[in-house]
């Protein structure tokens, strides 16, 4: 969605690095850049005008004349100035204090407004609450049997009096909506309304009597990302004619230049709150608007890398893999279920775009096959439960039947065994506490020595005391050495000669507590 934006952006701040201080020059020509960026990924006008004066404003101020690195403060206002504009902080839901709390949605139609209905009803139902989706859009075609579809993927009721196509009153059904919810328990309302192709006068008229019906505790504007400037347009249209109190972007994963998520705020006033960003039910989550700027300047989004991790992963499993890879025991069918819980996490160049830096490698992200991992899946269940456990024992006949029962090449098995054992003897190490193999200076490197570890000043080796070449000078300088050197060691390690040494005093010395004698008998 932003690729143009942080490229650009990427490309301004590197012409800033190893610079020791800005000069007006370098503030307008970066404030230039960032005009066109933002102009580029079609945020709105008046939008560009403020952050780029805000921009301008600190970069002159002292906390980038005085750094000691003017480019990395540079970035920092950046990064500041677009967490402002996405919002500020996270908006989250408010739920009523008696009674179901009412989420209304409005919108345009084709923004997504009936699938984000159902993706909304299985988020909450993950945060435990038990949502009902009341079917309020009679007038698209096969709207409320969409919503009953949706409905049941995501295992959520839904309340469809009326069959829609034309047919019903949608006010009246949203007024039911709110007993029945109350009649069956449900704690949360999701009404999903009719849209437009455009904004008109009798769109909102309904929407607007819907809203007084329910009497919703929060409204949602649903907008497409992909409309670019026009969203802004829209949004306004719906705040003058029906009021929301927060912003739901759907289709983040297109090819858009992402500049409505920069502007709707702003112009608005109100933030965003969700974002949608995939076709699957479980796209769908909270939009933080740091994390977004994150993104956008290529620093990564680590923390919703994490959530998403927790909730695809099994606990118990990654602990016993952990502790079968402690002892060596990690096996292909170990591997295997590693790589289906990884794909629990979604699209693997989503995964990888989240993390910092890798905008650079944006092209090969997209590039990235997805069923490189269903291949991966048949060539281990190719294999027989001997073979899976110990791929030592596989010969070349046994990988050419492989490879045919999985419809790959011998190659493609030979790949995975080496890369696999390869993984598995540096994970076991690590699991070990040795270190990464081969990593000088670190435990496990092969040379003995700990990381950190101090190690004793090598000894100048000095010419050493001259013999004399008389006999009896020799004799004697003999007998003088053997006077100087210490008594043989004490077995029990006490100093040679201090056996009899009187502790006692030596304590008085030493000025220790008053009860601390005790513990010298």
């Amino acid at each position: 969605m932003f690729a143009t934006l942080s490229d650009r952006l990427a490309s301004t701040f590197k012409n800033l690095r190893g610079k020791g201080r800005l000069s007006e020059a370098d503030i307008d020509a970066t404030a230039r850049e960032i005009r066109i960026a933002l102009l580029e990924a079609d945020v709105a006008l008046p939008v560009v005008r403020e952050f780029v004066a805000a921009v301008k404003e600190r970069a002159r101020g002292e906390e980038v004349s005085q750094a000691l690195n003017p480019a990395q403060q540079v970035v920092k206002i950046v990064n500041d100035e677009l967490v402002n504009i996405l919002g500020g902080e996270t908006r989250r839901l408010r739920y009523a204090k008696s009674g179901p709390t009412v989420i209304m949605l409005a919108g345009l139609q084709g923004a997504g407004k009936t699938t984000l209905a159902a993706k909304l009803a299985l988020w909450l139902k993950e945060q435990g609450k038990q949502p009902l989706l009341v079917a309020a859009d009679l007038q698209r075609p096969n709207a409320v049997n969409q919503l009953q579809v949706n409905g049941e993927r995501v295992g959520v009721k839904v309340f469809a009096p009326e069959p829609g196509n034309g047919v019903g009153d949608p006010v009246s059904v949203a007024r039911a909506s709110i007993e029945e919810a109350k009649r069956t328990l449900h704690d949360v309302v999701i009404v999903d309304t009719a849209g437009r192709l455009g904004v008109d006068a009798e769109m909102m008229k309904q929407a607007a009597d819907i809203r007084d019906a329910v009497r919703p505790d929060e409204v949602l504007f649903v907008v497409d990302a992909m409309i670019g400037q026009d969203a802004v347009n829209t949004a306004q249209a719906f705040l003058d004619g029906v009021g929301y109190d927060g912003v739901v972007l759907t289709k983040l994963d297109g090819d858009a230049r992402g500049g409505a998520a920069l502007s709707i705020v702003s112009i608005t006033g109100k933030p965003v709150m969700f974002a949608s960003n995939g076709e699957k039910m479980t796209d769908f989550d909270l939009f933080h608007p740091d994390r977004m700027a994150s993104r956008i300047l290529d620093m990564g989004d680590v923390l919703t890398l994490i959530e998403q991790a927790e909730k695809a992963f099994d606990q118990q499993e990654a602990q016993k893999a952990a502790e079968r890879l402690g002892t060596g025991e990690f096996t292909l069918d170990d591997f295997l279920k590693q790589m289906q819980q990884l794909r629990k996490l979604g699209s693997m160049s989503k995964l990888m775009g989240m993390l910092p830096g890798m905008g650079q490698f944006r092209e090969q992200l997209a590039n990235f096959d997805e069923r490189e991992i269903d291949r991966i899946q048949a060539i281990i269940q190719s294999m027989t439960p001997a073979e899976r456990a110990n791929p030592k024992i596989l010969d070349g006949s046994r990988r050419q039947r492989i490879a045919k029962g999985s419809g790959r090449q011998v190659s493609d098995v030979n790949q995975l065994v080496e890369r696999f054992l390869e993984a598995k003897k540096m994970m076991t190490q690590l699991a070990q506490g040795g270190g990464m193999p081969g990593m000088p200076g670190m435990p496990g490197a092969g040379f003995g020595k700990r990381a950190g570890a101090k190690q004793a000043p090598k000894q100048k080796k000095g010419k050493g005391a001259r013999k004399s070449g008389n006999p009896a000078k020799a004799a004697a300088q003999a007998k003088a050495e053997a006077e100087k050197k210490p008594a043989a060691p004490n077995p029990f390690g006490l100093p040679a000669g201090e056996e009899d040494v009187d502790y006692e005093a030596a304590a008085a010395q030493l000025n220790l507590p008053k009860d601390f004698s005790k513990f010298l008998k």
